[in-house]
C-alpha cells in the first residue's frame, strides 16, 4: 500500500482545475481524500469482515471571493475540466438572504510548497485471513479461559488515509494508518452481567497483535470485580483520574469549548476568558495533530494547513484556541491546523485533534498515598459539556475506592463526575509525571460530523463532585 493511485491519477485535473478557477475567485484550493476502512471481528457466535464507517473518495473544491467562501464538492475531478470549471463557477451566486452574513475582506496565504508526507505502516503485510484467524483464536481462548463469559468480542481495525491539496502554489499529498484492537467480554457473575473491554491502539497491525493477548488477565479480572461493584455514595471526593478520564476531563472542559468557530457564533464562554486563569498553576494542556502521534495524527488538515501543535493552557491561563482556516480568518487569527471534515461531502469545522494534559512532576503512588478517603477513577464512558456555560459532566466505567492512602478492592459503577470548568480546573492539586494519549474513538460536534481524536495525559488528583 501508499499513497492512493487514484488520487495520483487526478493530480493533472486537479491543477487545471485550480488554474482556471484562480481566473474568476481570489484563492482556489482542491482537496482529495482516499480513505479505506476495515473491521473484522469475531463473537462466539459470530465472524465478519466489514468496511468501516470512514471509507470515503471524494474532492471538495473550496474558493474565496472577497469576503465570501464558495465550496463544491465533487466525487471525481476528471473529463472536461473546462466545463467543469464554469459549472462550478456558475454554481455560485450570493443570495439576498447572506448578503449581511459576510465576513471582512479576505488576504489568504497561499506561500509555496510541494511535499509528500507519510508515516510507514503495515497494513499491506497482514490479509484478511490471518486477521481473522487471530481474532478467532483469541476470542476462542478468552472464552476458554472462564466460564463466567457469556460472550467474547475480539476485533481489529483499520484505517489507511491518503489526501491531495492543491492550489496555485501549494501541492500536499499525505498517506497513513491507524489501528485498533478490542478485547471485550460479557460476564456474569453475582447475580450481575456486566461488559468490560481492553483497547490496544498503534499506528501498526503488528503491535495490536502483540499487545492484546497481554490483556486478558486484565480484562477478566475487572469483569470480575465489576460485578462486586456498589453505587457510589454522592459526594465531594478527592480523587486520581487515570489517564482515559484525564484525557476525558481535557476534551469536555476546553476542547469543544475552545473550537474557534464556537467564538465566530459567540457559543463559547472561553472567548472572553483568553489570558486569564481558568485552572491550576500546575495544569498545562495542548491539542495538535503533530503534538503526540496518534488517532489523530495527520500532516496537514483538510485546509491545507500543516499540523499543529498548540498550547491551550499554560501555567493555568488560557493561552488560546484551535481554528480552521475559515474561523481564523473571520477572527483575524493564523490558523492552527485544525480544519476537518467528516467526509469530503461535509463542511470543514474547527475540531480537536489529539488533546491533552501535559504531565507534571507527582509519582502516582504519592498522589494515592496523599488521599485519606477518596477514589481513582478509570476508563471513559461518555461525556458532555456547554461551552456557553462551562458545565460538564464525565462519565466514567468504574472507580476503586482509596482508604488511608492505599487503593482497596471496593470498586463502584458507574461514577459520574459533574460541575463547573474552572472550579473543576482549579481544585487540581497534583499532576503525575506519567503520560498516555488514548487514540480509539470518534467524536461528533453535537450530534453529527464525526471525526477521529484521540486525548489522555497523565494523572490527576482534584476535588469534585461525584454520583
Amino acid at each position: 500500500m501508499g499513497f492512493s493511485e487514484f488520487l495520483n491519477s487526478r493530480r493533472a485535473p486537479a491543477r487545471e482545475l485550480v488554474a482556471l478557477l484562480r481566473d474568476r475567485f481570489d484563492y482556489v484550493s482542491v482537496l482529495g481524500a482516499d480513505v479505506k476502512a476495515k473491521a473484522v471481528q469475531v463473537t462466539r457466535n459470530t465472524a465478519n469482515i466489514s468496511t468501516g464507517r470512514d471509507t470515503e473518495c471524494g474532492f471538495v473544491v473550496k474558493m474565496v471571493s472577497g469576503n465570501v467562501f464558495y465550496e463544491y464538492s465533487l466525487d471525481d475531478i476528471n473529463g472536461d475540466i473546462p466545463a467543469l470549471a464554469e459549472k462550478i463557477a456558475q454554481g455560485f451566486r450570493l443570495s439576498a438572504a447572506l448578503q449581511g452574513n459576510t465576513i471582512d475582506p479576505v488576504h489568504l496565504s497561499d506561500e509555496p510548497m510541494v511535499q509528500s508526507f507519510a508515516r510507514p505502516h503495515d497494513l499491506a503485510d497482514w490479509t484478511d485471513q490471518q486477521l481473522l484467524s487471530f481474532c478467532k483464536e483469541q476470542c476462542a481462548a478468552l472464552l476458554a479461559k472462564d466460564g463466567h463469559l457469556l460472550n467474547a468480542v475480539v476485533s481489529v481495525s483499520s484505517v489507511e488515509t491518503s489526501k491531495l491539496f492543491i492550489t496555485g502554489n501549494r501541492e500536499l499529498d499525505q498517506n497513513y494508518a491507524w489501528v485498533n484492537g478490542v478485547l471485550a467480554g460479557v460476564y456474569r457473575d453475582n447475580d450481575k452481567v456486566v461488559q468490560a473491554y481492553e483497547i490496544s491502539a498503534h499506528p501498526s497491525i503488528r503491535e495490536v497483535l502483540e499487545e492484546l493477548p497481554t490483556r486478558t488477565e486484565k480484562l477478566l479480572k475487572k469483569a470480575h470485580m465489576l460485578t462486586l461493584a456498589k453505587p457510589i455514595t454522592p459526594g465531594v471526593y478527592d480523587v486520581i483520574t487515570d489517564p482515559s478520564i484525564t484525557g476525558l476531563i481535557a476534551h469536555e472542559a476546553f476542547g469543544h469549548g475552545v473550537e474557534m468557530d464556537q467564538f465566530v457564533k459567540d457559543r463559547a464562554l472561553a472567548r472572553q476568558y483568553v489570558g486569564k486563569y481558568v485552572a491550576s498553576p500546575i495544569c498545562n494542556m495542548r491539542d495538535g495533530a503533530a503534538a503526540t502521534l496518534s488517532a489523530a495524527s495527520y500532516f496537514f488538515d483538510d485546509d491545507g494547513v500543516l499540523a499543529g501543535d498548540t498550547q491551550i493552557i499554560k501555567d493555568g491561563i488560557l493561552l488560546t484556541g484551535i481554528s480552521d482556516l475559515a474561523s481564523a480568518t473571520q477572527l483575524g487569527t493564523a490558523p492552527t491546523g485544525n480544519g476537518r471534515r467528516q467526509s469530503s461531502r461535509r463542511k470543514a469545522y474547527s475540531r480537536m485533534t489529539n488533546t491533552f494534559f501535559e504531565p507534571g512532576s507527582s509519582k502516582l503512588e504519592d498522589m494515592i498515598a496523599s488521599i485519606d478517603h477518596g477514589y481513582m477513577l478509570f476508563e471513559t464512558n461518555n461525556g458532555m459539556e456547554d461551552p456557553k456555560n462551562w458545565a460538564i459532566q464525565c462519565v466514567a466505567q468504574y472507580g476503586i475506592e482509596i482508604v488511608g492512602g492505599k487503593l482497596t478492592d471496593n470498586y463502584v459503577s458507574p461514577v459520574v463526575m459533574s460541575g463547573y470548568v474552572p472550579d473543576l480546573l482549579k481544585s487540581i492539586s497534583m499532576v503525575s509525571d506519567d503520560f498516555s494519549c488514548i487514540g480509539a474513538g470518534m467524536c461528533g460536534k453535537g450530534y453529527k460530523e464525526w471525526v477521529r481524536v484521540s486525548d489522555g495525559g497523565p494523572a490527576l488528583k482534584a476535588r469534585v463532585k461525584l454520583g
